[in-house]
Order: structure tokens, then sequence, then C-alpha cells
């Protein structure tokens, strides 16, 4: 079905028995996120809130909350979108079969955006901030948010809609010391393209017009994180997923999208700044509070009966994993033509995407040598590390695949196949002080931290053990040694106090490990404040251990070296305790669990939806 607003789509969904209504009052302030949570978690139905507290609006969540549903509300467009990307990525394709494309021709042609008049949209009317729904997902949010924005911003050397930038950046529409109805934070990270929107203002001192579409048909919302091919809009990717164009107008000479159920226009100036946050993110913690653009509120608008769209994000998974997942499925390929010899990259949801990626390359510098070592997948993770988003990683895990088949997202197989291979002497290979993703507060500062590959090619160099060796049994000051997989033990340590103090602790336990033999079996140990925690399930080691280290600071080893600047070891020790300086883990309000009993009552609105 082709959607012409969000309101069709809610329609369809509840028609097909994919979306329940809440009719009861929903407090915006936790009440709503907290619901959100627990029917994403037990793979519930989508959520429209009728009834929202403080709000005449109506609002919707958790409607790509399963890869099904996404796929469902994507099903008339799907597979021409996919091969309109694959003819962006392959265009030998359209050569050698081109009556089979001529589809995909007419389907990318038909998607760019179309200029209505200009003017107020007749089904828009002018509101205020405060009639929104002023959502607030965690207890320590420094104020209400737009989670599900698209943000829309022009090059100013070159306006136009075919130069622009859809993005999502959250928004913090109150609290801290914004002025409510006259000012919202924008919240963009490095390399985001509205910051060299920004920057091309500053140098014609100028502010930068930027719009934000809240709502509108769900292609529009997922088009605002799609990493497209070189040269496709966003905005003609919405049109293309949608299966009808985008259409625009302008109103005081911002972009007003005329199928939006809200925007917010405005103007970010040079150097203004105001603190944005706390806001709980989806690496499982909060972002802290730092000075990001504030944009000047000029105008709100809303579409007759708009419905306002949210999500929730926390520790994955939740709903931005089915983005993800989308994402994957349409551009898997891209990453192929853009980084020759790999063959996949997977940014782990579970470690909160930036943290960690695995990776896949070929190996096929020296192929007449006998003793095969990394080589070109070195040089492939130089291109990923230095390619977009991926350059935000930390840890880089990069195999190349030989004589058996190896897929990254088999997670725990991926991870036991380089294990089984690594040469600990010399292949990992550090990058220090440099950047890390904005929300990633294990390193040294904002943006501020390091990066390790490690790297696995070659024969089998070792049997991993699948059981706590003996020498975890009496090591003093560690306790309760855990298997996590094979090859990988957790052991709890003292609570972290501070880098000298654990530079010392870490000696000591390299040294007792050291004093009692050769640990071969066990490459990588894992420092921790609770073990039992860490090894009770993959992903709650893939998120503890990966978004609580810093690469530079935080890896050890047994019988560590340098040799001619390179750091060589016998066993990884990855400190991944909890440091003082590190952000504060997202934790639910237990009061207002309580207070949601009500809605899964019996006769309720959600009485009939499982929940854990």
């Amino acid at each position: 079905m082709i959607y012409k607003s969000l309101e069709e789509c809610i329609l369809d969904l509840e028609k097909n028995g994919h979306l329940v209504r809440i009719t009861e009052e929903v407090d915006p302030h936790l009440e709503m996120a907290a619901i959100h949570m627990k029917v994403y978690e037990a793979g519930g139905p989508a959520l429209l809130f009728e009834n929202v507290k403080g709000s005449k609006f109506r609002s919707v969540s958790n409607l790509f909350g399963t890869i099904e549903r996404s796929k469902f509300i994507f099903r008339q467009t799907w597979d021409s979108v996919q091969n309109v990307i694959a003819l962006r990525n392959d265009p030998m394709k359209a050569l050698k079969n081109p009556f089979k494309q001529v589809g995909s021709g007419i389907a990318a042609i038909s998607a760019l955006p179309l200029k209505k008049s200009d003017g107020m949209p007749v089904a828009m009317h002018e509101i205020s901030i405060a009639d929104l729904p002023l959502i607030k997902s965690w207890q320590m949010d420094g104020g209400a948010f737009v989670t599900l924005p698209q943000v829309y911003s022009e090059d100013p050397d070159n306006p136009g809609i075919m130069n622009s930038n859809l993005g999502m950046y959250r928004i913090q529409l109150s609290g801290n010391e914004y002025e409510l109805n006259k000012e919202v934070g924008v919240h963009y990270q490095i390399h985001r393209g509205i910051g060299i929107h920004q920057d091309k203002a500053n140098r014609r001192n100028e502010p930068l017009k930027v719009s934000i579409f809240i709502g509108g048909p769900p292609a529009h919302t997922l088009s605002a994180v799609m990493p497209l091919p070189e040269g496709m809009s966003e905005l003609t990717f919405a049109g293309l997923l949608s299966g009808r164009r985008f259409r625009y107008s302008y109103i005081d000479g911002h972009c007003v999208s005329n199928d939006a159920d809200f925007v917010i226009t405005g103007e970010i100036h040079q150097g203004e700044t105001k603190p944005e946050g706390p806001f709980g993110d989806h690496l499982g913690y909060y972002s802290l509070t730092h000075p990001f653009p504030v944009m000047k509120v000029h105008k709100v608008y809303a579409r007759t009966n708009a419905i306002f769209p949210f999500t929730v994000v926390g520790r994955p998974p939740q709903e931005d994993t089915s983005f993800g997942e989308l994402i994957h499925e349409l551009t898997g390929s891209a990453i192929k033509q853009e980084i020759p010899g790999v063959k996949e990259v997977h940014a782990v949801d579970a470690a909160g995407v930036h943290p960690l990626l695995f990776a896949i390359g070929s190996e096929r510098y020296t192929p007449y040598q006998k003793v095969k070592q990394p080589a070109e997948i070195l040089t492939i993770a130089n291109r990923i590390l230095g390619t977009g988003q991926l350059s935000l990683a930390k840890f880089l895990f990069i195999a190349a695949e030989e004589s058996e088949p190896l897929s990254t997202h088999r997670m725990e197989s991926f991870l036991t196949y380089m294990l089984e291979r690594m040469d600990l002497r010399r292949d990992l290979h550090f990058y220090t002080n440099t950047t890390i993703d904005t929300l990633d507060y294990s390193g040294t500062g904002l943006n501020s931290g390091s990066k390790v590959v490690f790297a696995a090619a070659g024969d089998k160099k070792r049997e991993l053990c699948r059981q706590v060796p003996a020498v975890f049994g009496d090591l003093q000051g560690f306790e309760q040694a855990s298997l996590v997989m094979p090859g990988i033990i957790a052991i709890q340590g003292p609570k972290f106090t501070d880098y000298a103090q654990a530079q010392r602790e870490m000696d000591a336990l390299s040294e007792m490990i050291l004093a009692k033999g050769a640990l071969e079996s066990c490459p990588m140990i894992i420092v921790c404040d609770d073990s039992p925690f860490i090894s009770a399930e993959l992903n709650n080691f893939l998120w503890a251990t990966f978004t609580r280290s810093n690469p530079s600071h935080d890896i050890y080893g047994v019988n560590s070296a340098f040799e001619n600047k390179h750091w060589a070891c016998d066993n990884v020790i990855i400190d991944a305790r909890i440091k003082p300086h590190q952000a504060p883990p997202l934790i639910p309000d237990p009061t207002v669990e309580q207070h949601l009993k009500r809605l899964f009552a019996q006769g309720a609105s959600l009485s009939g939806v499982p929940i854990s």
C-alpha cells in the first residue's frame, strides 16, 4: 500500500493486526516510554496513544518494532528500492540486462521531489512547541526530546532541495536553558552532513536555515537514517521507498514537507550554543550535558489531526535495531563496492553499534607463500576506519575468509574463528589519540579516544578452553572466574579507582597468571565488576566489554612488551570495569513501572499484550 500520510499507515497496520490503540490517559513524562519498552521487548504491536496528558495530539510508537512489521509497511516498494540501489552500486548490471532494469529506472525518476505552490499547505496550521506531546523517556533526561526527527538543511553555497541533507539528529524541546516555544537544541555529532552546511553558513556569515519534519509517511523517517550511495538524495530515496514523490513548499524561505505531521522551522546562528542533555541513548547509558547548537524557532506547523511519532532508545536491542536490519538488507552490498576486498562489515548492535565492528576481508597479496599472516586485511581495516561513520568505531575484529565460509552475524562462531588464529604478538594494531563516537564516554574526552584492530588470517594456532582453566582458581584480588565463550574468561576484580591503581592491579594479575605457566587456550581475559552477568549471555559480554573500555587505556596483557613500538602479549586482558568518568547506565524508574500495571489489567487497552 502507498501511504500518503502517517495516519494511512496506522489504519493499515490496525486493519492487519499490527497496532493497538491506548485509550486511557498516559503521561508523556516517563510513562509512554516505559509502555513502549515493555511492548517492544515482548515483540508486541505498534502503539497509538489517543489520550496524551497535556496535549491534544495523538502519538504513535513501535512502528518499526519488528523487522516483519517494517517490511510489511514497505511491501509495495521494497523490491524496486533494492534494485535501484543495486544499480547505483553496479551500473554494469543495467548494461547487461537493459530491458530487465527499465522498471528500476522509471521508479528512480518518478521518485524526484515535487515542489508544490509556496505558502502554507492547506492541511496545516500554526501551533507552538508547548502544544506537542513533550515526551521524556528516562529519569535523568534534560527535558523532552523529538526522537524520530527528520532534520533538513540546504547547502548555503548551492541551495535547493537536491543539494540538501536530511538527517536524524535528536532535538531537545524543553528543559535546561531553552526558552520554551522560542528555542530548541540540535544535537548533531561528527561525520554528519548538517555540520558541513553550518560550516559553509558560518563562512558566509549567515545563519543556517533548518526545518525539522516529524511524521509523514514512514519512508520519510527511515530516509533520515539511510547511509545512501554518493549522489543519491535522501528525499529522492524517501520518494522511492514511499512510492510517492516527496512533496514540499517554501514558507518564509524555509523548506516545509507537505506530508509531515509537524514541521518546526528556525535558524542556527554562528557560535550560539546551549547545554543539551542528558539523554538516555542507544549505547545503554546517558549521554551527558554538552554545548550544542541552539535553533531559534521561527514557526511550528501541524497537520489537521496530526500524529506525533516517537521511539525510545536505550541498551540494545531497541526499536532502532530494526532500522539497522532494514538498512543492512537494503544497502549491505554497497560497502563491497566502496572498499575493494571487503566481504562483510557488521556494526554490532548489542555493543551499541559504533563501539564494535566485525569484518571479513580477502587475503590475496601473497598467495604463493605457505605461511599466511594478515596483510591485505590490514589495508582493508584502514579503509574501514577511514570510511564515514565506520570511522567512529573503537574495536575492529577483521578476519580473512579462507577455507571455510564465515559470517560476522554468527558472532560467537566469528569470534571463535578469530581467537583460534590470532598471533597476539603480531596481530593487534592500535590507533591512539583519535576520534570515537560522540556518545561513547569510555575515552579521554568528548569524541576523543583510541582504536584497536584485531586481525586474523592463516591456519588455526590453538585449541580454545571450553571451561575455566585451573589457573583462575587462586588469583589474589580477583574472583568468580566464568567462561564467556570458548577462549574468553571473565573474572571479577576490585572496584576501579584510577588508572595508576589499575596498572598495578593488571600487572599483578599478569604476573600471577604467568607464574602458573602458559595459558595458550585462553587468549582473552575480561576483568569486570560482575562476571556472572558478563558470562550469562553473549550480548551482555558484547555490551559491557566494548562500551566500558578504551583500547589505549584498558587493554593490558600477560607477558606484554613493546617490540619496535609494536605492543605484544601472550593473553589480552581487557579492563571492562565501570570507570568514574563514564556516563551512568539507564535504569527504569520503579515508580513508573508500578503505575503501568493499570494498563495491562483485565479490560485495559493493553490487557491482551504479553509483557515480560
